[in-house]
């Protein structure tokens, strides 16, 4: 699932990024799959940090060596917010390569999230308020309040979503 700055870019204002953030919930094997299909399509993969963020549900990052591109792949945290999030995934075929996309309202949660880590980060804020500014009605404002609540964010969701 892509997430981060890439899905806030699709569902809002775009906004440069020096990597992607793609949210996966493999099994070993599949983990083992998708590090050999990297590989092969040319990117430099640190397996052993790989597997151990699959054990420890994080993230790790893979390069691509033609462009020295970088992926953050992440482990989809094992909590309620997650899972949600994660099965609410939709195929966006309107992005210039169909993609797998958290959706808008999950994106916004998402990033009020980093903004709380990160002391309230003007640029993951900015990123929630382009959202909000392009999908405007079309949000669904009573589960973005309700996640915000279990997932403490609701004051920043006020503030920029005023």
């Amino acid at each position: 699932m892509v997430a981060g700055s890439f899905a806030s870019s699709f569902h809002g204002r775009p906004r440069t990024t020096h990597d992607a953030d793609v949210v996966i919930d493999p099994t070993p094997e599949a983990l083992e799959r998708l590090l050999e299909a990297l590989v092969e399509a040319g990117f430099y993969v640190p397996a052993s940090s790989a597997r151990d963020a699959l054990r420890r549900r994080r993230q790790f990052n893979v390069i691509e060596t033609a462009s020295a591109f970088k992926l953050d792949l992440i482990i989809r945290k094992d909590r309620p917010f997650s899972r949600e999030e994660f099965e609410r995934r939709a195929r966006e075929d309107r992005a210039a390569v169909p993609a797998v996309m958290a959706t808008a309202e999950d994106t916004i949660l998402s990033k009020l999230e980093w903004a709380k880590m990160g002391g309230g980060s003007e640029r993951q804020l900015d990123d929630v308020r382009g959202v909000i500014e392009v999908k405007g009605a079309d949000l669904d404002r009573a589960y973005i309040e309700g996640w915000a609540v279990e997932l403490g964010v609701l004051e920043l969701w006020r503030e920029v979503s005023r």
